[in-house]
């Protein structure tokens, strides 16, 4: 592991790196295997060493590298963030050290949303077309829960109160939005955030059903906007904004439409935090008890201008891994040295009219 180490992570940050910090929140989208992205983007703002943590959210597979991040942080701070991220990641790719159970369900988390053509496609059409996961496992058999408590240590992350931890999980019964806050998040969480429906049963909780957390709050914004922390939010984005084709096989209209239905509720977050900026720019909404105020969003989008293929979150071969980990630790260097200065000052999404931070 060590030489493996060195050579995803490089050199350590310097004195100068250390000295100065500014305080920023971190919320994680899912996206199957291009969560790797994410995955760079931490271990650059890690190593950097000038940010500190204040709140981490996270929804579907964004949970997982979040639950991650913080066991690492409670464990032994930055250092041994990074290196539990990179033996996650090592371990989920398809030659990774996993069990055959374990292995099975992280295919299944990291596909997403499997291509025509992929091994899985025909498997999956069957469960989502005649079968449901009730049919094919009566017994709820769920490797994902040992997964998960196999790589974080639920108990050492209740009792880091230096830092906040959310993630969120769709009410199959009502349809609302059921944010976890860290006290509250065991191995269960978790799985009830990436319960995609037509791949794992609902995870029940307190007798209540869960589904994946990415059809309410990809990621979850507002949890980590408390007035007492930083007002900066860094949203690392997995889901692209735009496609400039029109989408036209009934493959890539599927995953288009699934594009959209997971960055909706993140652009709704959006436009209410814009509007009530704009608000207290302009001076029409007053909050003598600080209840609003300013918030900086940022953001690094995976792939704004050249977007991956869809199918290629099924793609879990470390070299791929490795690609997206590399383009992460890219944009995150790129968005530090256009707007770390903007850093408690201002937010910087649409900055000048043009994108932030992407992949290419």
């Amino acid at each position: 592991m060590n030489g493996l180490f060195t050579r995803v992570f490089g050199k350590r940050p310097n004195a100068r790196q250390r000295h100065a910090k500014k305080r920023i929140n971190l919320a994680l989208q899912g996206g199957g295997a291009h969560g790797a992205f994410t995955w760079g983007v931490l271990d650059h703002l890690l190593e950097d060493g000038r940010l500190t943590i204040d709140g981490i959210s996270g929804a579907s597979a964004g949970a997982v590298n979040a639950v991650i991040l913080a066991d690492g942080l409670a464990r032994g701070g930055a250092d041994a963030a990074r290196q539990r991220l990179a033996e996650f990641w090592r371990a989920a790719s398809f030659d990774g050290a996993l069990p055959a159970s374990q292995r099975a369900v992280m295919d299944r988390l990291m596909s997403f949303i499997p291509g025509v053509g992929a091994p899985m496609q025909a498997w999956v059409d069957a469960w989502s077309r005649f079968l449901s996961p009730y049919d094919l496992n009566p017994l709820n058999i769920n490797p994902l829960k040992d997964l998960i408590e196999r790589f974080v240590d639920f108990d050492a992350i209740r009792k880091c109160d230096d830092l906040r931890l959310f993630v969120s999980a769709t009410n199959v019964h009502t349809g609302q939005l059921r944010v976890f806050s860290r006290r509250e998040i065991a191995a269960d969480a978790v799985m009830a955030s990436a319960a995609l429906p037509h791949v794992f049963r609902a995870v029940e909780i307190e007798g209540v059903p869960y589904w994946d957390g990415g059809y309410t709050a990809n990621p979850p914004i507002f949890p980590l906007l408390n007035g007492k922390h930083s007002p900066d939010v860094l949203v690392v984005q997995i889901n692209p904004l735009m496609r400039r084709t029109t989408p036209t096989s009934s493959k890539d209209i599927l995953h288009r439409i699934n594009e959209i239905t997971f960055n909706s509720s993140l652009a709704s977050e959006m436009r209410v935090i814009e509007f009530i900026s704009q608000l207290l720019d302009r001076g029409e909404l007053t909050s003598p008890s600080g209840e609003y105020r300013p918030i900086h969003m940022h953001r690094i989008v995976l792939g704004e201008h050249k977007p991956l293929a869809a199918g290629s979150r099924l793609n879990n071969d470390f070299d791929f891994f490795e690609t997206l980990h590399r383009a992460g630790k890219r944009a995150a260097r790129r968005f530090l040295d256009a707007h770390y200065k903007d850093i408690g000052l201002r937010g910087t999404i649409e900055h000048d009219g043009k994108p932030e931070a992407d992949a290419a």
